[in-house]
């Protein structure tokens, strides 16, 4: 029978050259370098031939701020595409942000599911609207968004 105990004591016995420095991509100070460390959980039950994961995210200034996150990717995952998809939260975040102060994503008034399924599509789309249309505006053929475009030619 497995035995339950909390990531944090888990992590706590990682060896320290377990630790990798690595980025998680380009941030606006530049690349979000840290520590890393990861290791198996389970099986997943979900789906064969994949893991569940746990990863350990530590900063490179204050070894005790450890963020964690858990995954479930197919068994040949690395830990560099864990860090990259990782690193991805950042965009994710800001773009719903984004979405919610340019096109209201947040200001729904709706009692049922249907309703609040068809606010968050058309925001969405409008957003993703506004995105290529700002980067066709402001792109050049040398830049992202320059030389796109969703109409076929």
């Amino acid at each position: 029978m497995p035995v339950q105990r909390p990531l944090r004591d888990v992590v706590e016995r990682v060896a320290p050259e377990a630790w990798v420095h690595l980025s998680a991509g380009d941030g606006a100070k530049g690349p979000r370098v840290y520590d890393w460390s990861w290791g198996v959980v389970r099986e997943s039950a979900f789906q064969e031939g994949w893991l569940e994961w746990w990863v350990a995210r530590r900063r490179l200034s204050d070894a005790t701020d450890i963020a964690y996150d858990l995954a479930c990717a197919p068994a040949a995952t690395t830990l560099q595409m864990l860090v990259q998809v990782a690193g991805t939260r950042w965009a994710v975040e800001e773009s719903l942000e984004t979405a919610k102060g340019e096109v209201g994503l947040d200001q729904y008034e709706v009692r049922k599911w249907t309703g609040w399924y068809r606010h968050i599509t058309l925001s969405l789309l409008a957003h993703a609207f506004l995105t290529v249309t700002r980067a066709q505006a402001v792109g050049s053929d040398d830049q992202k968004g320059g030389s796109w475009s969703w109409m076929p030619s």
